[in-house]
């Protein structure tokens, strides 16, 4: 007598159930993690969308346009008499000390003061020099003195940019690039020549730790140059991110390259996905970003991440009807992360049924 189609698909049915409890339960491998008690050290940063953040917390203080600085281009016009011809005018340059030279006036220090003050100022050392009398002294500015700073990296339109001395501030410099790219990390570093860069009237920056960058401070590395490396997010939120830019300095913008993350196992599309540079990418995402699961009882996923000591793997299980009700199971992926739908008993039971030839004109017993 033939065997039933019953009594012949016994043996391999149970055979795969047995076997897949023997891989499932008794094969050792690593200590796995559950999403909901993950410790801190392995749980992924959430992703800052750059462009939602307030720029403005990187501008300097509000600027007086008519204060003079060093390196400014003025004309100082000097009137003796009622006459045009009784007037002298004068092109000076202010000095890196802060002080303009007037022929036959002598020195006068005018860095820091406004046009007025400073008409002023030069009207007092002509009286008291003994040259004039009673001198109309008018003081333009014709040129103000620029610092050329370079931006580069996640900006869109990196290179070299003229600005202003007086608001020579990051979020200046980040606006002439043409502002953060939509690729731009949180990461800015800022490389600033030392020696007399900070301006007459301003106090000296402080960085991101809140060490204070002056004129007198050392290389920290020995090569007449300080170093800033500064978090926008943090820096936005501390309201601390308005870094004074001297001559010659060096801004980078971090350029965010993520790695993408992988869905493989029991899904429709496995595959390689890249990781959005916007916003945070969850479990259920990422699987529905592979086309869904492709067994209706898959639950078991494991997320398979680095350590942070870089030697081996950590293994993250979730259920996923658990993560489809809990926020804190559907885990936030980070990038280079592998998803992995895994097999068990009960998945490799309904594919092997998907498997069996169908056989119409059988008798199928009922006992």
């Amino acid at each position: 007598m033939q065997p039933s189609i019953a009594s012949r698909s016994k043996i391999p049915i149970f055979g795969v159930v047995a076997i897949s409890l023997a891989v499932a339960l008794g094969c050792a491998r690593e200590r796995i993690y559950r999403a909901g008690t993950l410790p801190t050290e392995l749980q992924a940063s959430p992703i800052t969308n750059v462009q939602t953040l307030d720029l403005s917390h990187l501008a300097g203080p509000p600027v007086n346009h008519e204060l003079l600085e060093r390196g400014d281009l003025v004309e100082v016009s000097i009137a003796a008499g009622l006459s045009a011809d009784a007037i002298t005018r004068i092109p000076v340059r202010i000095g890196e000390d802060g002080v303009a030279l007037l022929p036959e006036v002598g020195s006068v220090s005018l860095a820091g003061l406004t046009l007025a003050t400073a008409e002023q100022a030069i009207s007092a050392a002509c009286t008291q020099r003994g040259f004039y009398r009673q001198p109309q002294v008018t003081v333009t500015l014709r040129e103000q003195r620029r610092n050329r700073v370079t931006v580069v990296g996640a900006v869109n339109t990196p290179g070299v940019q003229d600005l202003p001395r007086s608001s020579s501030y990051l979020l200046a410099a980040i606006v002439a690039a043409g502002g953060l790219a939509d690729d731009a990390g949180l990461k800015v570093e800022i490389r600033a020549p030392t020696g007399n860069t900070t301006l007459a009237q301003q106090p000296p920056a402080a960085d991101s730790t809140g060490v204070q960058l002056t004129s007198g401070q050392e290389p920290i590395d020995g090569s007449g140059v300080t170093y800033v490396c500064l978090n926008l997010a943090d820096s936005v939120a501390r309201g601390d991110g308005s870094h004074y830019l001297p001559d010659g300095s060096v801004v980078t913008v971090e350029k965010r390259q993520p790695q993408p993350y992988h869905v493989i196992g029991m899904v429709q599309k496995p595959g390689q996905f890249d990781y959005p540079l916007d916003h945070n990418v969850n479990v259920l995402e990422a699987i529905a970003q592979a086309g869904g699961v492709s067994n209706l009882l898959a639950d078991k996923i494991y997320v398979i991440r680095p350590e942070p000591t870089g030697d081996e793997d950590a293994v993250i299980q979730i259920s996923l009807r658990s993560a489809k009700h809990k926020r804190d199971e559907n885990l936030r992926l980070q990038p280079g992360d592998v998803v992995s739908v895994e097999q068990t008993p009960a998945t490799m039971v309904i594919d092997l049924l998907r498997a069996l030839p169908l056989n119409v004109g059988a008798t199928v017993p009922v006992f």
